[in-house]
């Protein structure tokens, strides 16, 4: 009886501690992109960027995304998952750090590490969830999904008050990123002494690698997530220029940015929970696409700030639900835990390669018109492509 107890209190804590984990991981996977945004501005007056370099600045984390991400799944068949996220969480810390120095190389390289650390973290943790949380896939990804949003949306937020506010300076404001990072290792290193067979399930993903790259559904997948990441990935790295473009103050522009995360936690919640609710997903696709549709038109077209926050609003619960709905194709899609680490790794390499297209290729549209017309022209044809990639895959099918 008392070793039963002993057991199960044992699983309680595994329990606990592996949510807990979940969380914190999901808290470092935004932030430090998301404060990047409202503080581009000052990092290139201060380096001497021009804006095609920034846009590179900002997509460098997502190229590093679409490298990485294929040999994350194998990197934790070796390691154990809960090793993979730990070494993830400090190679995002070590890249914090060397972002901060106020030097182009430093900036960077640091971003490089940023990339690679948040890439681990973005693959493993839809397969950590399938495979832990087989039965409350839906909710798990509901919990992760908002944790994500609601960070990243303060990230954005509070970049400007804590560089100019506090006086932190841009560099302060984009370090202080790593208080949740520590938080995070802290909780990994407990969950290795709880490892719970990781590696034996994880020796299971190298099977079906071959099968996953040749499946029409996981690409249908892969460019959903793709060209949803673009939409997003340019909202917040050139949204505040946007509205500053139109009159708004920068710092306004900052918290419009987090408005925009804010409104979409809801549908960060509820449409991974709805998702795993219906066999096919299609029409939650589809609505969530003519949501992004009103809002890039309302900022073409729109010329007073209530058109512009309606906009705002649009444009959040778009992308707010899109982002988590994509991780639900990875969990709905594949038939177990190995299976969801091999599409993860797949769907967010081939996609992500089209996200670090974005925000570059936004901001060289800019530098040739010198307006925004062009560029939201661009994001209104995306979100089009987004409603069709994810109605496909939307589908009851498996890949």
């Amino acid at each position: 009886m008392e070793l039963q107890k002993s057991s199960a209190h044992t699983k309680s804590t595994y329990t606990f501690l592996l949510v807990t984990g979940i969380i914190l991981v999901a808290f470092n996977l935004r932030p430090a992109i998301t404060s990047l945004g409202p503080l581009v501005g000052m990092i290139q007056e201060d380096v001497g960027l021009a804006h095609w370099s920034a846009g590179l600045l900002m997509s460098l984390p997502l190229i590093v995304f679409a490298l990485m991400s294929p040999i994350v799944p194998k990197l934790a068949n070796r390691l154990t998952n809960e090793r993979t996220l730990l070494i993830g969480l400090i190679l995002l810390l070590i890249g914090l750090g060397i972002r901060s120095i106020p030097m182009t190389f430093f900036l960077f390289s640091g971003t490089l590490l940023v990339g690679a650390g948040i890439a681990i973290g973005n693959v493993l943790l839809p397969a950590v969830c399938k495979d832990k949380f087989p039965h409350k896939f839906g909710l798990m990804t509901s919990v992760y999904s908002t944790s994500m949003g609601l960070i990243a949306s303060l990230a954005s937020g509070v970049s400007v008050p804590l560089a100019e506010g506090l006086t932190l300076g841009w560099q302060g404001a984009l370090i202080v990123w790593g208080i949740p990072v520590v938080a995070a290792i802290l909780v990994w290193v407990f969950l290795l002494k709880f490892n719970q067979g990781s590696q034996k399930d994880a020796n299971r993903i190298s099977s079906s690698s071959s099968q996953i790259w040749r499946s029409p559904l996981a690409w249908q997948i892969a460019i959903f997530m793709g060209f949803q990441s673009f939409l997003f990935y340019v909202t917040i790295s050139w949204l505040p220029e946007i509205l500053h473009s139109h009159g708004m103050s920068m710092g306004a522009a900052g918290w419009m940015l987090s408005f925009t995360q804010i409104v979409g936690l809801p549908a960060s919640f509820f449409i991974p929970v709805i998702a795993g609710r219906f066999r096919s997903q299609i029409w939650i696709a589809c609505m969530l696409s003519l949501c992004s549709l009103v809002g890039y038109g309302g900022l073409l077209l729109g010329s007073s700030y209530p058109i512009f926050i309606v906009s705002i609003v649009f444009i959040g619960i778009g992308l707010g639900g899109s982002f988590p709905l994509a991780l639900s194709y990875i969990g709905l899609r594949a038939r177990n835990g190995a299976q969801a680490a091999e599409l993860s790794g797949m769907a967010q390499s081939t996609g992500y390669i089209l996200a670090a297209v974005g925000p570059l290729f936004i901001g060289y549209l800019f530098d040739k018109t010198h307006m925004w017309t062009i560029p939201l022209i661009t994001l209104i044809i995306t979100s089009v492509l987004v409603m069709l990639f994810g109605m496909l895959s939307g589908r009851n099918r498996y890949v």
